[in-house]
């Protein structure tokens, strides 16, 4: 299957999984599915974003590969249009009008860094997605997000906020990983 092929399919997937629950009916044929690219049984991490308008709408993922890609894409397109706690459940008006991108990520890989000097010529903006995390608080932003937050000290500066952490306590050095992913759009 041409690539081009592939991304359409994932996206029909994603939209195929939330009809599925707005419809309460099941569109989705897994057996087939695996026919037809037998790696959607290899393990896989994804991201599923939903906007309307524009606007962000929902977005949920995976960091780590834990489940098969399939149903890691299930998973995750349901849990954007329903489960993502900033937006109530997506309606049956909204799906006609939604659009969905999703992200398949790498293996998330340890940045050191010495201080934020340092970690800003390491990052690659639009290249790495990134994890911070310390003690229980955690927090990711896909590479997409640099299109929106482009300089490093604001993305940083959300990024810390988005996982609870003080941006004005230095002595907060959280463990940093990166990694990239494969962007499909509608």
């Amino acid at each position: 299957m041409e690539n081009k092929e592939l991304n359409k399919l994932i996206i029909q997937i994603a939209k195929g999984a939330i009809y599925s629950k707005l419809y309460d009916t099941d569109v989705i044929n897994k057996d087939e599915l695996v026919k037809k690219v037998p790696n959607f049984l290899k393990r896989g991490a994804t991201f599923v974003t939903i906007s309307l308008d524009g606007n962000l709408r929902g977005c949920i993922g995976s960091l780590v590969a834990h489940k098969t890609l399939l149903d890691d894409l299930l998973i995750n397109a349901t849990k954007a249009a329903f489960e993502d706690p900033r937006f109530p459940p997506l309606t049956k008006e909204e799906f006609e009008n939604i659009k969905i991108e999703v992200s398949l990520l790498s293996q998330p890989l340890p940045m050191p860094y010495i201080n934020f000097g340092d970690l800003k010529q390491k990052l690659i903006p639009n290249k790495h997605g990134v994890i911070i995390r310390l003690e229980d608080k955690q927090a990711t932003f896909l590479p997409q997000v640099w299109e929106e937050l482009p300089d490093f000290e604001t993305f940083i500066y959300h990024l810390y906020v988005k996982a609870g952490l003080d941006v004005n306590n230095p002595t907060q050095a959280p463990e940093v990983f990166t990694y990239t992913v494969e962007k499909i759009e509608e």
